[in-house]
């Protein structure tokens, strides 16, 4: 392993009409990856007033309407972990709707305030709860994960906006420093800076890791932007009707300058004079000149992902296997179910005295890749692998505490098992959007996302079979048949099974003519009576009104 002070961290952000990148590159190495399209319509982070408009007992769950496409997720569990706070929401919420008489603010505040001393005087379960939360009911929900294949977005009631040093907390009064933070004086330093910012009643902050050993110069200037924020959606509060965006999480060039740029990064390199600007002005805010200097534009003439060789580890990335420095291998599959990965040797053949320590190492290089493949390729789930056997306990043990350690710094909450008697690592990781597989590419229209197609020699087969069929119809005796097939099937027609379709015509009174269509799928084929024009296969169905 590289020694810390030795590792170069650079950003790489690609700008383009369609879409955003950034990559973090360790020593030239690409170690984290996101990727934007600008037709995402709901960003993990954005606060949305929204309205419930289905209650499912079986699922545990409330659907939102919160203007999108797809209703919103919101789980019962959620619902009760955002109990301390959420009757004093749902009245933020109606002293903020300029469009209700007094009389019925103060009915509907009256409300909620029986239902705050409810909470206090006895423990309330589900069923009480949603005697408030009915079908129709209105709340501000925050969006926690992304819209997943079918799936529409998470939402929790538990709402924060996040800043560079600070989260702010519109309903909860809570003053909290990070738990990555551990030294004590540290943390009683940053809670003091903290008690001593000016915001309203009722809000809270939380230090985030960045924010140690700052200055409290640095929160002050969070703390205000962040306020901001709120009051903007208080502001859009007080004036929509309906479901409506109160707050939009800022665009990967923003987040970039909030999340990635750490002490340890050395230099951010885009290539789009806009987010250059918005980049170098929010690092300016954040940590002055000094910071706001490592920003650099990108000028150069070919695509800055090629110029920092990020776009030739991105095709090894995308493939289903990734090659290991002893020269063993990992294979990755995702499936609906899980993400399985299979480690191999590489190398058979090794003498006994060899392959325990090879076999070893094989091992932690396959977890050491495995760690970074599913950050960059931003899968989550349930992830099942696969190592080479190990004999001893102790070996089996060093990998599942490696496998731990490289996974504590993910930013997405992983839990880690040990091996099992099977042989088998399971872990699961956080899954808040879609994996970079499922942004990037479609199902196949031919395998339809099983890796397979009929070989030519099984098309060959079945157009056989049914020709065979048709000859024993008198009804199409001496037909001249047309048959078009895919151009590889009509390859293997012509050249390996020539002398199998001569025979089906001297053994019938047909004539059979092929002839390519690139527009078939290659499992389809079709046959027509050139006389009558007739399909005879696939036979069509006849069509109603």
């Amino acid at each position: 392993m590289s020694d810390d002070n030795s590792i170069n961290k650079q950003i790489i952000l690609s700008c383009e009409k369609m879409e955003t990148r950034v990559a973090v590159l360790e020593n030239s190495r690409l170690e984290e990856y996101v990727i934007e399209r600008y037709t995402d319509d709901v960003k993990v982070g954005s606060i949305y007033l929204g309205k419930i408009v289905n209650l499912q007992p079986s699922l545990q769950a409330a659907f939102v309407d919160i203007g999108t496409e797809k209703n919103a997720f919101l789980h019962y569990g959620d619902l009760m972990d955002g109990l301390k706070n959420l009757f004093e929401t749902q009245i933020a919420i109606v002293e903020h709707k300029s469009h209700l008489s007094e009389d019925e603010k103060n009915r509907q505040i009256a409300y909620w305030q029986d239902a705050i001393y409810r909470r206090k005087h006895r423990k309330l379960t589900i069923d009480n709860l949603l005697e408030y939360f009915s079908v129709g009911t209105e709340l501000i929900v925050q969006v926690i994960k992304g819209p997943i294949g079918t799936k529409g977005p998470r939402v929790s009631v538990d709402i924060s906006i996040a800043g560079r040093f600070l989260v702010l907390m519109p309903f909860n009064n809570t003053i909290g420093v990070s738990s990555k933070i551990e030294s004590k004086v540290e943390r009683k330093r940053l809670k003091e800076i903290l008690n001593s910012l000016k915001i309203s009643e009722g809000i809270g902050l939380i230090c985030r890791t960045v924010g140690e050993g700052k200055k409290d110069v640095y929160f002050k200037r969070d703390a205000e932007l962040l306020l901001d924020a709120w009051r903007s959606a208080e502001d859009k509060l007080k004036r929509c009707e309906g479901t409506f965006e109160l707050y939009r999480e800022p665009d990967l060039s923003s987040r970039t300058a909030r999340d990635f740029m750490t002490e340890e990064i050395s230099g951010i390199m885009v290539d789009d004079k806009k987010a250059y600007r918005i980049i170098h002005s929010q690092l300016k805010k954040y940590g002055g000149i000094k910071m706001a200097c490592k920003v650099k534009e990108y000028k150069g003439k070919e695509s800055i992902f090629d110029y920092f060789n990020i776009n030739s580890q991105l095709y090894q990335l995308l493939g289903r296997t990734v090659s290991l420095p002893s020269g063993g291998y990992i294979c990755i599959d995702e499936t609906e179910a899980l993400i399985a990965i299979d480690v191999n040797s590489g190398r058979p053949g090794r003498s006994r005295i060899e392959q325990p320590e090879l076999i070893l190492r094989t091992n932690m290089e396959a977890a050491e890749e495995i760690a970074r493949q599913l950050r960059l390729r931003n899968v989550g789930g349930l992830v099942v692998i696969d190592f080479i056997d190990m004999k001893t306990e102790a070996d089996r043990d060093t990998i599942y505490n490696l496998m731990k350690n490289l996974t504590r710094h993910d930013k997405a909450r992983t839990k880690v098992l040990p091996i099992s008697q099977m042989g088998l690592m399971e872990m699961t990781r956080q899954r808040e959007q879609e994996s970079l597989q499922s942004v990037i590419f479609d199902m196949c229209p031919y395998c339809k996302g099983t890796g397979h197609i009929k070989s030519t020699e099984s098309m060959s087969v079945e157009i056989q079979r049914e020709l065979n069929t048709i000859t024993r119809d008198k009804k199409y005796k001496n037909s001249f048949l047309r048959i078009f097939v895919h151009p590889l099937v009509l390859q293997r027609l012509k050249e390996e099974d020539a002398e199998l379709l001569e025979d089906i015509e001297n053994n019938s009174s047909l004539q059979l003519s092929f002839r390519a269509d690139e527009t078939l799928h290659f499992e389809k084929f079709r046959i027509i009576d050139e006389e009558t024009e007739e399909q005879l296969f696939p036979v069509e169905t006849e069509k109603t009104e």
